[in-house]
């Protein structure tokens, strides 16, 4: 999701729910505590250099349970973040706590934003020597993964 996408949907939105991947909603008392611009400038296993920046936003929940973050509040967020993120309408990726701290795609469903799970890829696989049948396997549901299972 980009960052215009977002507005969009909070303008629309009496509140701001977050689910993730495995269905449960972060507690509603969640915060919003960094919005960044994170730039990676790397070189893959095939030698091409590379360049990625995402808009960035941690959550994190503490004991304050009265704490609602509105719609109104967050778009207020994002317009002060301008001047650290400027006019590029970048993507979205999310950082959650969970038993480490987790990072995430984002999409919307129409009454919330969804974090979705995020892949590593080999970004030259021709120069790895990958068999093409290889390239394309299903991704890991490591949640379930036990040793002697075929996931790990």
């Amino acid at each position: 999701m980009k960052i215009s996408e977002m507005k969009q949907h909070l303008a629309g939105l009496d509140a701001v729910n977050f689910r993730l991947p495995s269905g449960d909603y972060l507690p509603s008392h969640f915060h919003v505590t960094e919005v960044g611009l994170v730039s990676k400038h790397f070189i893959d296993c095939g030698g091409t250099e590379r360049q990625e920046t995402v808009a960035n936003f941690q959550l994190w929940e503490a004991g304050d349970y009265d704490h609602r973050l509105a719609p109104q509040k967050f778009l207020h967020i994002l317009n002060l973040s301008e001047k650290i993120l400027g006019s590029e309408d970048l993507d979205i990726e999310v950082e959650y706590q969970q038993a480490t701290i987790g990072k995430f795609g984002l999409a919307f469903d129409g009454k919330d934003f969804i974090l979705t799970a995020k892949q590593t890829a080999c970004l030259a696989q021709d120069a790895c020597g990958i068999p093409t049948e290889l390239q394309a396997l299903p991704q890991l549901q490591v949640a379930g993964c036990a040793p002697g299972g075929g996931c790990c």
